[in-house]
């Protein structure tokens, strides 16, 4: 039987700007727009930031509340994804978007080493963002930048503080943190399996890690997310023209590996999601 891949397209970020590439969408609009070209070329998760008008990253409700609106009319049943993820603000301001409800949200369930910094999840901090998300029926995508965060996604989950069953994305290449290493991307799917049978995994690389986690995650059997936040370069001497040219990329994979590209319908239904229209 065949496996879809969902493809999430991670469109902006928190960090690259426009003199890294001025494909970057800052704008809502620039967003909206970019986000349509990738849902077009078949992603069918839009992981959402947002910035401010100078380009620092911003958790403005209002911002998160338009992007939303627009990704409705312009890519009708699309996963809007929206961030909580700690580079945008502290505390709870992080989590001041999910009574928007959006379909899914990421959070981040433990603490790990970036690259000049601590990045905080205190379990305080954690458990509240996880309950709003119960509270407003959002699905969290769990990030896993380290070991300790599957084992932590699982008992929260047994604790009844996640909704089951589990989304869980594996963040490889982040400087300081997790690396791309494939014994340990074969462990965590393991892992998973064993303490979340019932869980859906995908994969993400960080800068020239991309492209890697993308074929090791279809290959494997798992979804996968692209995109300029995590990857502004096609190649070394080459910028991606857009969000689009990198989904493209990972269709592309999808097909050497026989694996159908999953519809926005399939992404639901795989995700447990509700229709759009409910």
């Amino acid at each position: 039987m065949a496996n879809p891949c969902i493809i999430c397209v991670a469109i902006t970020g928190s960090l690259p700007r426009k003199e890294n590439n001025p494909a970057v969408p800052i704008t809502v609009e620039e967003q909206i727009e970019s986000t349509q070209a990738a849902f077009e070329a078949g992603a069918t998760i839009a992981h959402c930031h947002v910035r401010n008008d100078d380009q620092t990253p911003s958790s403005d409700p209002e911002k998160f509340g338009r992007l939303m609106e627009g990704l409705k009319k312009h890519c009708p049943g699309m996963v809007i994804q929206l961030s909580t993820g700690g580079r945008s603000g502290a505390g709870e301001v992080r989590g001041g978007m999910l009574s928007l409800a959006p379909d899914m949200a990421s959070l981040s369930v433990g603490s790990n080493n970036f690259p000049n910094r601590v990045y905080e999840n205190p379990p305080q901090l954690v458990e509240w963002l996880a309950n709003e998300m119960l509270t407003y029926n959002v699905k969290p995508e769990i990030e896993a930048f380290d070991l300790s965060h599957i084992h932590q996604a699982a008992a929260l989950s047994k604790q009844g503080k996640l909704k089951a069953p589990l989304y869980v994305q594996f963040v490889m290449g982040v400087k300081n943190a997790m690396p791309a290493d494939k014994p340990t991307f074969d462990f965590y799917i393991e892992t998973l399996k064993r303490l979340a049978p019932d869980a859906q995994w995908c994969g993400a690389g960080i800068g020239t890690n991309q492209y890697l986690l993308n074929e090791w995650s279809i290959a494997a059997g798992g979804h996968t997310r692209t995109g300029l936040e995590d990857n502004v370069r096609l190649d070394r001497d080459t910028l991606a023209p857009s969000n689009a040219a990198l989904v493209e990329r990972t269709v592309a994979l999808c097909e050497q590996y026989e694996r159908p590209v999953a519809t926005w319908q399939q992404a639901r239904e795989i995700l447990g999601l509700r229709s759009p229209d409910e």
